[in-house]
């Protein structure tokens, strides 16, 4: 992948832009191999899961920067100042399309960007989700009330510069905080959620639920979870940090019981929402999902548990709940290696049978790995 932007050194965020592809992941597989292998022996290492190595990312994290008139979309430089990156060649074409419409609609309105050195301003951040039904979820993120009044104003325009935008919300975010976002989120559309339709499965993103970042590889890390739990036929399959459903909804099955659980309230309306739908298609589905902190057991008395934390992991206690339990196997979904190889250590009755990489971040050193791990 060329990228103009890392050449002229205005983003260096793509630590791994200029080598090849094919190197990248071969690399990535030896690293990943490497740090698991004291508790990978006898291990079968499937192929890796190929990413695109260019315009694969579903979501835009994108900082606002600049002046009234004179916007930027991107990062900010080491002083606080914003660089535009409206032409990042890591975004999904459908995705990028939306930048040059939303700029423009800053640019009419006059809409006044943070600005973090003087700490003054208000649109913060515009964040934009892209389904594979070529929908969007745009959410922007400001300051104060007033922030808030000017987003309501563009929005019969973006609506008409934009059709495609399904949801459409302002996070008020008034900390000056190096945090993404703040806790009061307004919903200025009728829509408030976002189907991602992936095959079989549609999953519902709200303006703060958790999808991967990458749809193609995303569908075929669930397809990968679903081929184990297809090989193994467990009766009943528990999934922790479910977020909206992900992995739960793919392994569902008739005759087959899941359970969900995830701290979101948020997040588990949507996954029934999902649910209900799927059941209504299928008979014999049984799937439940229910709010809770997925560190505190293991409910459903599972065959098969499905774990996909955040970077910090499993930890200590859940591991120990895990090794407690009487599932017989774990699919463990990972996107730090070295928190997987501590939950590995701590869980000393499971064996990891079969494992792959999955190139969810093609260009940085980032990698999703995905094991599955069986009592004996």
């Amino acid at each position: 992948m060329q990228c103009d932007d890392y050449d002229a050194g205005r983003c260096r965020s793509c630590t791994l832009m200029g080598t090849a592809y094919a190197d990248q992941l071969a690399d990535k597989d030896r690293h990943v191999r490497s740090t698991l292998a004291p508790h990978t022996e006898g291990t079968t290492w499937l192929e890796p899961v190929r990413s695109p190595a260019s315009h694969f990312r579903n979501k835009a994290k994108l900082v606002v920067g600049g002046t009234p008139g004179h916007p930027t979309l991107g990062i900010l430089d080491a002083g606080g100042r914003g660089v535009d990156l409206r032409r990042c060649g890591l975004y999904e074409p459908g995705l990028s399309a939306t930048f040059d419409p939303l700029h423009r609609l800053l640019v009419d309105h006059r809409v006044v960007p943070y600005d973090v050195p003087s700490r003054r301003g208000e649109l913060k951040h515009l964040l934009v989700t892209h389904s594979p039904d070529g929908e969007h979820l745009v959410r922007f993120v400001v300051r104060t009330q007033e922030g808030l009044q000017a987003v309501r104003r563009l929005l019969p325009d973006l609506r008409a510069a934009l059709p495609s935008a399904r949801v459409v919300t302002v996070n008020l975010h008034p900390e000056h905080k190096a945090v993404l976002e703040g806790e009061t989120e307004v919903v200025l559309t009728d829509e408030a959620v976002l189907p991602m339709r992936l095959g079989g499965v549609t999953l519902r993103l709200g303006p703060r639920a958790f999808f991967q970042t990458n749809t193609l590889v995303a569908t075929a890390l669930y397809a990968q979870a679903a081929a184990w739990a297809e090989r193994l036929s467990p009766a009943a399959v528990t999934d922790l940090y479910c977020g909206v459903g992900g992995f739960a909804l793919h392994l569902a099955a008739p005759g087959r019981r899941v359970t969900g659980v995830e701290v979101s309230a948020e997040a588990v309306a949507a996954a029934r929402a999902s649910a209900d739908e799927m059941a209504s298609g299928t008979a014999g589905l049984d799937i439940r999902f229910t709010a809770g902190d997925a560190t505190d057991g293991v409910p459903g008395d599972p065959d098969l548990v499905v774990v996909n934390p955040p970077r910090r992991g499993i930890g200590a206690d859940l591991a120990a709940r895990l090794e407690a339990s009487g599932a017989r196997h774990v699919v463990y979904s990972s996107c730090n290696v070295d928190t997987l190889a501590r939950d590995l250590a701590a869980m000393p009755s499971f064996r990891a049978r079969e494992g792959r990489v999955v190139d969810m971040f093609p260009q940085t050193r980032h990698v999703e790995t995905v094991l599955l791990l069986e009592r004996g």
